[in-house]
């Protein structure tokens, strides 16, 4: 499996972020851009994500995005510009075919991680597909997501643990579910944003507990995921969509080189170095 130009094996360990959703054209790229410069400065494989539209919003009320017509060149400016992959979701299949041309992996949102008209179109464009585990599937369940996937000729993809939910307004991580899942011969992305949300807590929004992102994903790191799904913003707290489980852009890089060490521990101590 490949996640944009990054194996998911090895030495490589993708790290997928970015904003959750495209606030304006001018801080998208101030995100992309000093994203890439954490890129560089820390040897990471970044794959930049971000989202034209959140479909699945708690409220009718809630910002959810731009069209994709003005999303298309924003993500080719992105790779173009600072030479990062892009991931983006979709919600529709006729999207998956626009979206083909410009962005490097597809993601299929946790709600809709069983539409098989979903998995063909992605699998159908030949690229790289994230599918988002949903909250109420279990880590064995998602052999039937990969066997869709691989009858459409899908050969690159990889599911992203979120969380399971637990009760009403919680999300819990079981981390067996990333030796479930790989059992089953799939690479496993860890989300370490979306585990920490409390769905639906504010009523109109989705609440959540940033202080335990670092927990999470030193936690998956340790238990062999294939990579992390963060997303992160500048000023976290004026986010226009998951404003409680954005990970500070000024604390990034310092996340980073902790699930770095951490992955280098797992490496060297599970034989797979």
């Amino acid at each position: 499996m490949k996640a944009g130009p990054f194996p998911l094996s090895g030495d490589s360990f993708p790290i997928v972020a970015g904003p959750c959703v495209i606030e304006s054209t001018e801080h998208v790229l101030q995100m992309a851009a000093a994203l890439a410069q954490a890129r560089d400065r820390l040897g990471l494989a970044l794959i930049f994500k971000t989202s034209f539209d959140k479909a699945n919003r708690s409220s009718a009320e809630s910002y959810r995005g731009i069209a994709l017509e003005e999303a298309l060149p924003i993500f080719q400016q992105i790779r173009a510009d600072y030479k990062l992959p892009v991931v983006t979701d979709f919600h529709t299949v006729e999207q998956a075919q626009q979206l083909q041309g410009a962005v490097d992996a597809l993601q299929v949102p946790a709600f809709l991680c069983r539409q098989t008209d979903m998995l063909q179109a992605a699998a159908k464009t030949g690229l790289p597909v994230l599918v988002k585990k949903g909250q109420f599937l279990s880590p064995w369940d998602v052999g039937n997501i990969a066997d869709k996937l691989r009858a459409a000729g899908g050969a690159d993809f990889a599911i992203v643990e979120r969380g399971t939910s637990f009760g009403y307004n919680n999300l819990v991580s079981d981390m067996r579910a990333i030796a479930i899942i790989k059992e089953q011969g799939i690479p496993v992305i860890f989300d370490a944003s979306h585990s920490a949300q409390l769905p639906g807590e504010r009523g109109k929004e989705t609440g959540g507990q940033r202080e335990y992102i670092p927990t999470v994903a030193r936690a998956a790191v340790a238990a062999g995921c294939d990579g992390i799904f963060i997303e992160v913003h500048d000023r976290p707290e004026q986010a226009r969509s998951d404003a409680a489980t954005q990970w500070p852009l000024d604390r990034f890089e310092e996340l980073m080189v902790s699930l770095l060490a951490f992955r280098k521990t797992y490496l060297e101590t599970s034989g797979s170095a």
